[in-house]
Formats: structure tokens, sequence, C-alpha cells
């Protein structure tokens, strides 16, 4: 069974800085690209940032440009987003992905299973 399981959200005040991790169970991490999407109450998910298992990187939004970084651990199963210099606006619940493929797509492309359960981020100013 696939398992994607993120930890690292809460509250954070603006400016601040947070990290999330995303850890995969039940399948092979290394051999595909993984993904970081949001969703804000009343608003489409949206994709912040994706990496594949080379390392390049897609930037889905330009929100996000020069104050999220994503990475990844291979040895560890594990997927990381972190965000520095935090808005407001970047309040929403986070959901890692994975793509049964060494590329990145919308978030259309991702298969059921393979999506984390959220963790949430409130950035307060």
């Amino acid at each position: 069974e696939v398992q994607l399981v993120e930890s690292g959200g809460g509250s954070v005040q603006e400016g601040g800085s947070l990290k999330l991790s995303c850890t995969t169970f039940g399948v092979t991490y290394i051999d595909y690209a993984m993904g970081w999407f949001r969703q804000a109450p009343g608003k489409e998910r949206e994709g912040v940032l994706c990496i594949t298992s080379q390392g390049r990187i897609t930037e889905y939004t330009d929100s996000v440009k020069g104050r999220f970084t994503i990475s990844r651990d291979n040895a560890k199963n594990t997927l990381y987003l972190q965000m520095n210099n935090t808005e407001p606006g970047d309040t929403a619940m986070y959901y890692c992905a994975m793509f049964l493929y060494d590329y990145c797509r919308g978030a259309e492309a991702v298969r059921g299973p393979y999506w984390g359960q959220g963790t949430q981020v409130t950035v307060f100013s």
C-alpha cells in the first residue's frame, strides 16, 4: 500500500520559516518526480514546486520564487519544502504528490493513492 505522509505544518508569523516533509512508503520513491501542491479555502489546488529524481525543478507559481525551496533525500524516501519569508497568502493545506514517471505535470495528473493527506500551514500577520 502506498502512503505519503506529510509533517511540519503549523502556524508561523509573517516572515517566518517552516520546513515541510513528506515521507513515502510502499513504493520505490527514487524513480519518480515528486511535487508540492497547496489549496487555500475556496480556491482550487495549485502547484507549488516539483522535483525529478535527478533534481530538475519545476516552478508552478511565481508567488514562491526566491522564498520556497524543494529538495529530496532519496535515501530517506523523503521530500522537503523549505518555506522562508512566508506571507499570509501562503496559508493553505499543503499536499505532497508522486507522479508515476520522472517528470513533473499538473495536479490533474496525480492518481488518487499518490497524494498525501495534507498538512496545514497558517501564516499570520
